[in-house]
């Protein structure tokens, strides 16, 4: 009727009052009984349990189902699926990863507080507690395209016919070929049938299957067929699918990396040589790192030496032994912030000499090395008189010459030559050759021009320079995270440029008014200028040869700034590299380690201007003192170059006359463990004289001052401005500073001051910021009860300490980030110590937890904002991460053995708690706290309403059961004998507590990082459960009940925060949901498991709530969603889902949906067991014991609901969810073995259900060119082409089969799609369908096939239907598309435009509102897009590596095919493994040749699509038992299901491959014998065969006549050796019918020699079917052959032409069969159309015989087939141009207007 329509037809009234309208609406009463409406509408009604599915059933309490269960009621391997392993929890310490030789520690002796407590810190062991099974979970093993690659390795090729070329033949083929050439057919005339048997007599026949004709029984039959597919099967199916979508993997977790040393881009300095013009006296040299653009010095000083052996032996006199570490000549720099304007600024020093520096450089401006003889005697006059100085004034330095390196010139120059050769190929210069000097040397650098030669001397070739760049790389991994996140211009990145040798040939000799860093960085500045002043002043001519290169990740002969040696150092006595310390430009936030203790101290300016007497060469001398006595200065100053390692005294370079010189020097000092008052630097100012005069001493004291270095217990540093004192300092002055006016002492400018010093520390023992300071002095004095203690200018007693202490918690917030970062583990260790051990002062507990944990949540947000730019998609810190996970211990409870008993705790609460306290107790208690306590004195109505409101939120009366807290907070007196007494908390029953009871500011900043507070809380617990041998307890008492009280609050609150947030704050809320699910998850191994489920049925029942009057839905489901994932990455799952728990129904349930609605089993003899099918479906039952599986799924189910809002989002996610958990069962070793395996799908078959029930909505990969539509075809009982297959049932229930609404004889236009009543609600796409079938596939694999029949057997015919529909939906989806379509598709615009069609409808249908969509679209990511924010994210997808990409090499496209093959044939085998079950159900039953049929054309459908010969070996293994079963199917009733299946074995029996062939030839003969058994002949056989070859040969294009010769062979050997059938005229009968199709082979052998001339092709074939006016099948096949021809030339009326000829030929059958008016009359009805129709009159009686088996038995020699022959030949004609046929188009519409009329259809 809608044909009729769409063609303008009118539609009979009386059509509503015909009898078979009355049968369809019977049938879809008895359907719509039978399935109580759509497969959705029972979804929310119900379950056994009466709970619907939109609401969380009660789950069962899990330890007693562990209880009651017997230990060994599993046998063998399952046994592990019923508990959690017994070492599931353990407690691992790693040793402290220390990069050098020697621990660098202070060895034991009298630490300060402040120094021990930062020795304990930095050699601790990591405490890690280990879940030993969590490796194997989704979350932390996730599945990547790399590790699916990984798996897919040693995957057998399977071999598909498309993939075979035409010249690919085995040798045995092609030694057959001359003996095919002998004979060739068109040598012979047609009627020459002796010449065709010698020819096919002469061939050589395929391998014969040697059971074939051995009578067996089916039993056995089916038994061998199964245990040989189940040889070599792929264990793992979801290995050869893509992997997951990492966009969904919201339960990817990995372990924090191990806090480290930060190190930035690391630069390795080699200074090779230094030559002059002329060598009179050591020159020494300083090298170190200036950024110009921070006008900051970024490194400390590295001091050389490059003299001769002659040169040092000058100062012989005043040098000891030198130490190994000062002859260093190469140095290791880091910069973590890479510039271009990063100067490496080189200095050279000489000896002390009279005269000022002009004077001292001028020989070397003047004199040149090649006027050395007619310069002999001046030299040898300064050689003398720098040998006397050197004598004299050795220990003594003065300025000589600087210059400096622009690094980003360098470093692009180097780098240059490698770019060039990559992108010219680099065929002339060569990667490695001097092409690249060439344009170092022409850079225009300032600093080039200036006179630094750049010979790029590259070391190695372009291969050699790549693996130099890989290590400065891979060295980032050490440093710390924000070098990634705000590292600077990648154009002068130091990590990735090629080695350089530098030769530096200018230096300006040094200025003495000129010498501070702020001249220095004027000059640098100057440098860049292309008109530089620099360039005008007379050079210092010198020769300074050094490399430049990025340093190796692990150097060997390293010393740490320490001077420690740092792993490898082979051996003690090589020279050695020293790491230069970096002073960053900027902020570094990164934590201490490591143990350092540097204080470095620069000079910059002294004023004696106003100093009286001879006070011109001045130099300061610096020492460290421990105490006054001139004894008591330490050797803690590092030496510079060629001398002692450390000294006592230091001196600055000397400027030659001038009173007020300036410095650049830069002491190094080590500083003492512990700082006492009286430790203090002391500097004194000496005039040297540089002249030997009598009775004039070398050198003279003439000034003195100090800075005490503690003050307040701080380490004093920053700048100084001191004034100088003309005599010597008085007793006692070092607990002074020099600011303080002694009296009888005499100033230099009247005690102003004079000389300008700084100091600056880099120190993990100091923090150096005042807050922090504070805090850890106070902390201190309380540990150590030293009292009373002075801080500042207040004396601290024991009852004013507790208030500073609360102000200095309050106070952490103001810290400075930097320095709260680098001693953030030091401040949340001693935070957490106040927590879990209130201090005890005057014999009272102070209870700090409140401002405690106040005050951890604020560092944690500071530290937070400090690094945000390092945070993960889920805003967690790493370096809090790395905390939690490595560093965080609970103070006091040492692991050194796993059974370490803690200290005693003492739980006051507990004996103070009672069940029947009244509900007022716990505010009646917080308003009346001791005044000792302020921080619990709770103004009424502040806090206390917010506290009321949130307890009062529990389920369970918990208002007394915190009493107790409040009592345990009071300060009571505590007898104890201790001197200092210790109260032991735990910190995870006060977190949870504090977190319940904070005010609002506070739980803010607690909620916006609650992942930090969930983790800590965890791993406490953990500990507590370790380090108490608590693990054999059972569960249930683990953890007080109180403590879960606040933990089921907590949960509630956060939950409800989630809710509330998820509008307003979206990303917030996401935040917070993962961290509650992955705390829950922790729970999971931790606490009693029936109560974190039933903290996750209580946050779900929040959510549905909330659903209810949420204005977008979406988005809370998708939070859910997530939730739910990342409870199901749990690495125990299984277990928690009581696999091995059997299923047993309630005593009296309340009837199922599905089981009133198959009361009536089809398949079974008995009832249907309740108990399997509440395993199939999301029944209460399975949804109470399979807890979490029932989560999943439910989310599943309601996503694929057609109602459901924004659905193709929630499909993706759903269906990707459990996808990846289906992954992960196959990768884990835990589940390998089949019975295992088999146990874990049981948590999965209600997943076959759900794909049954969405089968309308799923993306019809069945549909294309030339091709119906799945569901179509299931209604269609006339469906055009070889690849289609017509109705399936019969038609009483064929509608019930397909879902339809349509009556069983309607049919479906070519024009339309399916109905769309069948498919109402959001369609899924493309990727999400594939990806549920393959789920599907995955559970019909692994499930116990025994269970699966049971299964089969209680299901109602419709719900089978709609299952074989399924398993014809999955061999459409994995159908093998060809090497050559992975070249040709590109997959990414396939992937789109599925995506965006998605998207159209979701926008027609209006599933989606246009904020969703803008969500949707932010939340996206393109493949092709900036990728660099996602962080997290170890690779990235399937789709975005692979099919993304278009430019896939070879391997990778060959790769592609084979995993494709490898999933097309496990896929398809799958699908015939549950056909076998299906077959074994029904075998017995009634209605078993309905279900049979459709079995059978699912069996067709995979024969006639892309199939490995390995599974068409099988698939015809399995056909051939069928027919051989149930030869009724084919032989009785449907014709069409026999010519199917001659089609599909004729084309095997054409190919290339020859066990294709083999097993299609054996097949064919058995179809033959099997008709002959029957009614001794195989007329239908014969007939269908026939006409199948006539298709085959003029539809199929690589049709090989070849190779069907050869079938046809085996098939005549087959008949010749079968001993049963010998006294019979089967043989030849046989024989009779290959020659017959040897014939029609011969005559296309010609069609193919003109298949480029489609006249003469047409021609031919018109000839060909006018030979079969014999036979009216053979013809009506040739007549729409030559259709098919015209069409696809675009000839549609000479197609027309060919249709209304075959409806010609039709009618003329029916009107020789049966006398009916309302048909033709035979052919002359339509000679009004055509003359030459008249044709097909030839048929007559004496050629026709109607009755005869076999003849005109195909499907269009019905009243039907007439009326779709004749609609085709309509739309042939509406596809001409208009009014070029219009006779022809209105003379068809005359006559089908009646037909459709008088038919009904």
């Amino acid at each position: 009727m809608r044909l009729a329509r769409s063609l303008g037809f009118p539609v009979p009234q009386r059509l509503s009052s015909c009898p078979p309208r009355t049968v369809a609406s019977e049938v879809r009463k008895q359907v719509s009984r039978e399935r109580s409406g759509s497969p959705h509408s029972s979804r929310r009604s119900g379950s056994s349990l009466g709970v619907p599915l939109t609401e969380v059933v009660e789950p069962l309490d899990f330890e007693d189902v562990l209880l009651s269960r017997p230990p060994d009621a599993e046998p063998g391997p399952l046994r592990e699926l019923v508990e959690f392993p017994c070492d599931d929890l353990g407690l691992q310490r790693q040793p402290r990863e220390c990069r050098t030789t020697e621990s660098g520690i202070p060895e034991d002796g009298k630490l300060d507080a402040q120094a021990r407590a930062a020795v304990e810190m930095y050699t601790e062991d990591w405490v890690i507690v280990c879940r030993r099974y969590q490796h194997l979970s989704a979350a932390y093993s996730p599945i990547t395209t790399e590790t699916q690659r990984e798996r897919q390795k040693g995957l057998s090729r399977q071999v598909f016919e498309q993939d075979t070329s035409g010249d690919e033949r085995s040798g045995l083929e092609d030694s057959d070929d001359s003996r095919r050439c002998s004979g060739s057919p068109e040598d012979t005339p047609r009627s020459s049938g002796a010449s065709g048997i010698f020819d096919l007599r002469n061939l050589a026949a395929d391998s014969l299957l040697p059971s074939l004709l051995e009578r067996a029984a089916p039993e056995d039959v089916d038994r061998r067929n199964e245990a040989q597919r189940r040889q070599n099967r792929p264990r793992a199916l979801l290995t050869l699918y893509p992997a997951p979508d990492e966009d969904e993997a919201v339960e990817r977790c990995s372990h924090p990396e191990p806090p480290r040393e930060h190190f930035g881009q690391r630069i390795l300095v080699k200074c090779l040589s230094l030559k002059f013009e002329i060598e009179i006296e050591p020159i020494f040299g300083i090298l170190a790192l200036y950024d110009v653009r921070e006008k900051k010095k970024i490194s400390e000083n590295f001091y050389f030496d490059l003299n001769s052996d002659s040169m040092k032996g000058l100062l012989r006199a005043h040098g000891t032994h030198p130490a190994i570490s000062t002859l260093a000549r190469s140095a290791i720099f880091s910069v973590t912030y890479p510039s271009p304007d990063i100067f490496l600024v080189i200095k050279l020093e000489k000896v002390l000499q009279q005269g000022d520096i002009s004077e001292c450089c001028e020989p070397y401006m003047v004199m040149k090395e090649v006027d050395t003889a007619k310069n002999k005697e001046k030299l040898e006059k300064l050689r003398l008189a720098a040998e006397q100085f050197c004598t004299r004034l050795g220990r003594y330095r003065m300025p000589f010459a600087w210059t400096a390196v622009h690094l980003a010139n360098i470093v692009s120059s180097a780098g240059q030559p490698d770019r060039d050769s990559d992108s010219e190929g680099g065929e002339e210069a060569g990667p490695g050759r001097s092409g690249g000097q060439g344009r170092a040397l022409c850079r225009p650098s300032a600093a080039l021009q200036l006179g630094l030669r750049v010979s790029l001397s590259l070391i190695s070739c372009h291969c050699h320079c790549l693996l130099e760049r890989r290590p400065a790389w891979t060295d980032r991994r050490r440093r710390g995270p924000q070098d990634r996140a705000s590292s600077g211009d990648d154009t002068c990145s130091f990590s990735g440029f090629r080695p350089a040798t530098l030769t530096v040939t200018n230096f300006f000799k040094q200025e003495a008014e000129r010498l501070s860093d702020e001249d220095l960085f004027k000059f640098l500045a100057d440098m860049r200028r292309p008109s530089s002043l620099l360039r005008r002043l007379r050079p210092v001519t010198a020769q300074l040869k050094i490399d430049i290169s990025p340093a190796p990740e692990n150097p060997h002969f390293c010393l740490s700034p320490e001077l420690l040696h740092v792993k490898p150092y082979p051996d003690p006595r090589g020279r050695p590299t020293k790491e230069i310390l970096e002073f960053p430009a900027r902020e570094v936030y990164s934590p201490h380690t490591c143990y350092r203790n540097l204080l470095y101290v620069y000079p910059h300016s002294l004023n004696f201007s106003s100093r009286q007497g001879s006070v011109r060469n001045l130099t300061v001398r610096i020492q460290y003192m421990a105490g006054e006595d001139p004894s008591q200065a330490l050797p803690v100053i590092f030496g510079k170059s060629s001398c002692s390692e450390f000294t006592r005294e230091a001196f600055t370079p000397v400027v030659y006359h001038n009173k007020s010189p300036e410095f650049y020097e830069e002491f190094k000092l080590c500083l003492p463990a512990c700082v006492t008052d009286n430790h203090h630097l002391l500097f004194t100012f000496y005039h040297v004289s540089c002249q030997p005069r009598p009775g004039t001493a070398l050198e003279m004291p003439v000034g003195f001052t100090w800075i005490p270095l503690l003050q307040h217990g701080r380490l004093r540093t920053g700048p100084f401005c001191l004034p100088v004192s003309v005599d010597q300092p008085p007793p006692s002055y070092s607990v002074l500073t020099p600011d303080v006016a002694l009296p009888g002492m005499r100033w230099v400018d009247g005690h102003k001051g004079v000389f300008s010093v700084e100091l600056m520390a880099a120190s993990s023992v100091h923090p150096q910021d005042p807050h922090l300071d504070k805090f850890f002095t106070l902390v201190h004095v309380l540990e150590e009860g030293a009292f009373p203690f002075r801080l500042k200018d207040a004396v601290l007693s024991e009852g004013t300490v507790e208030q500073e202490l609360r102000a200095s918690l309050s106070a952490l917030r103001l810290a400075s980030p930097e320095p709260l970062v680098a001693f953030s583990h030091h401040v949340l260790d001693k935070l957490v110590r106040l927590v879990v051990r209130p201090p005890v002062i005057s014999g009272q507990m102070v209870n700090l937890g409140r401002g405690a944990f106040e005050a951890m949540a604020h560092v944690v947000s500071l530290v937070h904002r400090s690094l945000e730019a390092v945070q993960d998609a889920r805003g967690h810190c790493p370096l809090l991460a790395a905390y939690i996970y490595y560093a965080f211990r609970l103070p006091g409870a040492e692991p050194n053995l796993p059974g370490g008993a803690p200290p005693v705790t003492v739980q006051a609460a507990t004996l103070a708690r009672g069940s029947g306290r009244p509900a007022s107790l716990y505010l009646a208690r917080s308003k009346s706290v001791s005044s000792s306590n302020p921080d619990l004195a709770v103004a009424p109505g502040s806090v206390d309403d917010e506290v009321s409101r949130i307890l009062a939120s529990k389920a369970i009366d918990c208002s007394s059961s915190r009493a107790s807290s409040y009592l345990e907070a009071s300060s009571t007196a505590l007898p104890a004998p201790q001197p200092r007494p210790t109260v032991q908390k735990l910190l995870h029953e006060e977190l949870a507590l504090q977190w319940v009871v904070s005010s609002s500011p506070v739980r803010e900043a607690v909620l916006q990082h609650a992942w930090f507070f969930f983790q800590l809380m965890v791993k406490s617990m953990a500990l507590h459960l370790l380090l108490g041998q608590r693990l054999d307890t059972p569960r249930k008492l683990r953890f007080p009940g109180r403590f879960l009280d606040d933990i089921t609050a907590l949960v509630g609150s956060v939950g409800m925060e989630v809710i509330t947030r998820v509008h307003k704050d979206a990303e917030l809320a996401e935040r917070l949901n993962a961290s509650l699910a992955f705390f829950l998850s922790d729970l999971l191994s931790l606490a009693d498991r029936g109560f974190v489920f039933n903290l996750v049925r209580a946050h779900y029942k929040q959510v549905a709530t909330r659903l209810q009057s949420a204005p977008n839905p979406t988005a809370l489901l998708t939070l859910r969603l997530d939730f739910t994932r990342i409870l199901c990455s749990h690495e125990h799952y299984v277990t928690l889902n009581l696999p091995c728990c059997p299923l047993s129904p309630p005593a009296s349930p309340s009837p199922s949906v599905s089981s009133t609605t198959s009361q009536s089993s089809t398949f079974s003899s008995q009832a249907p067991d309740p108990k399997v099918a509440s395993m199939f479906e999301l029944s209460g039952l399975f949804r109470q014991q399979h807890f979490l599986a029932g989560l999943l799924l439910t989310e599943l189910a309601l996503a694929l609901e057609p109602e459901a809002e924004g659905a193709s989002l929630l499909h993706k996610k759903a269906i990707s969810a459990v996808h990846t958990l289906l992954c992960s069962h196959d990768t884990d070793p835990r589940y390998a073995e089949a019975t295992v395996k088999a146990r874990v799908a049981e948590l999965y078959l209600p997943l076959l259900s759900l794909a049954r029930d969405t089968l309308p909505r799923l993306h019809d990969f069945a549909e294309g060119p030339g091709q119906r539509s799945r569901l179509a075809s299931m209604l269609d009982s006339d469906t055009e082409g070889e690849g289609d297959i017509g109705s399936t049932i019969n038609p009483s229930v064929a509608m019930a089969i397909a879902g339809g609404p349509l009556a069983p004889g309607s049919r479906t236009s070519i024009s339309q799609g399916p109905p769309t009543a069948s498919r109402s609600g959001c369609p899924l796409s493309a990727e999400s369908s594939r990806t549920l079938l393959v789920c599907v596939l995955w559970v019909l694999k692994n499930a116990e096939p025994a269970l699966l029949q049971r299964w089969a057997a209680d299901l109602a015919l419709p719900q089978l239907g709609r299952l074989l529909d399924l398993l014809y939906l999955c061999l459409a989806a994995f159908e093998y598309k060809g090497k050559k379509a992975f070249e040709r598709i590109n997959s990414l615009t396939f992937k789109k435009s599925l995506d965006m069609k998605a998207r159209l409808e979701e926008a027609i249908l209006g599933t989606i509102g246009a904020r969703q969509e803008m969500v949707r679209r932010s939340r996206e990511r393109s493949p092709f897009g900036n990728q660099e924010n996602v962080r997290w994210r170890k690779s990235v997808t399937h789709w975005k590596q692979t099919s993304d990409r278009v430019d896939k090499t070879k391997d990778e496209m060959e790769h592609e095919a084979l995993v494709d093959g490898n999933l097309a044939t496990e896929a398809s085998l799958v699908v015939l493994d549950t056909l076998e079950i299906i077959v074994q159900t029904v075998m017995l039953s009634e209605a078993r040749e309905s279900v049979l049929g459709a079995v059978l054309k699912v069996v067709l459908y995979s024969l006639g699509s892309a199939q490995s010969a390995l599974f068409l070996q099988h698939g015809l293994a399995t056909q051939r038992a069928l027919v051989s079963k149930f030869p009724e199917l084919l032989f009785e009733e449907d014709t069409e299901l026999c010519a199917d299946l001659c089609l599909r074995l004729l084309r095997h029996c054409g190919s290339r491959i020859s066990t294709i062939r083999t097993h299609a030839s054996a097949s064919l003969y058995l179809l033959m014998r099997q008709n002959y058994e029957i009614g001794h002949n195989f007329a239908r056989v014969k007939m269908q065969v026939t006409m199948s070859l006539s298709s085959l040969v003029g539809t199929t294009q690589n049709f090989s006549e070849e190779h069907l010769r050869r079938s046809l062979k085996t098939i005549l050997t087959y008949a010749e050796e079968d001993v049963g059938l010998r006294d019979s005229t089967f043989a030849e009968q046989v024989q009779d019918l290959m020659f017959n199709l040897h014939m029609i082979l011969t005559d296309t052998v010609k069609m193919k020699e003109h298949q480029e001339d489609p006249e003469m092709l047409i021609d031919l074939m018109y000839r060909i079917a006018r030979g079969y006016q014999g036979s009216p099948d053979l013809r009506l096949t040739w007549l729409q052959n030559m259709a098919g021809k015209h069409a696809e030339l675009g000839n549609h009326a000479e197609a027309a032409q060919c249709m209304v000829h075959a409806a010609a030929l039709v009618a003329e059958y029916l009107a020789l069969l049966e006398d009916s008016r309302h048909l033709p009359v035979g052919c002359v009805s339509f000679q009004n159309i055509s003359s030459n129709v008249l044709e097909e009159s030839a048929i007559s009686d004496d050629i026709l015989s109607p009755d005869e088996e076999g003849f005109c038995s195909g499907k269009h020699f019905t009243e039907l087939g007439l009326v779709g022959l004749l609609e085709q030949a309509a739309a042939y004609f509406t596809m001409v141009r208009p009014g070029a046929a219009a006779q022809g188009s209105a003379g068809v519409s005359a006559d089908l207007c009646p037909c459709l009329s008088l038919l009904g259809t």
